[in-house]
């Protein structure tokens, strides 16, 4: 578990997921405002589920007293083949500092596996997002109706050994 400070000051702690919390971020993933309208369709009847969270490095960012100690978002890293597979900050925590931090925790984590480059195959709108915190763009995800009807840019993290 680390603890580290949001850039406007907020005490935010990273720890492992656990089974509790799937209902959780279930609720994080399709309540996202960046899947309402024609992109709600990628997360409607999606579920992250405690099996999930077991077989992936899944890690919360959990909020100090402030935010009443809640979950703030979460990501998970898979190993093999190595892709961040889900990013998520809840809309009223975006803006704060909480996708960067968990994007530097998520290199952490992919340095201590031994693994040099992690995919991500971002959303649409969070593409900036990607771009800004070091994700280079490296090709398109075609589309995949009916769920996801659009193509997405792919990206790709490049983790420096230490």
């Amino acid at each position: 578990m680390s603890s580290r400070t949001s850039p406007i000051g907020r005490q935010i702690t990273i720890r492992r997921s656990v089974a509790r919390d799937a209902k959780r971020l279930t609720r994080l993933v399709r309540g996202s405002g960046a899947y309402a309208g024609k992109y709600a369709s990628a997360v409607a009847g999606y579920r992250v589920g405690p099996d999930y969270l077991e077989a992936h490095r899944a890690f919360v960012a959990v909020g100090g007293e402030e935010d009443g100690g809640r979950v703030l978002g979460f990501y998970a890293l898979v190993l093999d083949p190595p892709e961040l597979d889900l990013l998520f900050v809840a809309d009223e925590a975006q803006g704060r500092g909480i996708g960067r931090l968990l994007v530097a925790h998520m290199q952490s984590e992919a340095r201590a596996a031994g693994i040099d480059r992690v995919k991500v195959v971002s959303h649409l709108p969070a593409q900036d997002f990607y771009h800004r915190v070091g994700a280079i763009r490296t090709g398109t995800a075609l589309a995949n109706p009916p769920a996801v009807p659009w193509d997405r840019p792919e990206f790709e993290f490049r983790i420096p050994p230490e």
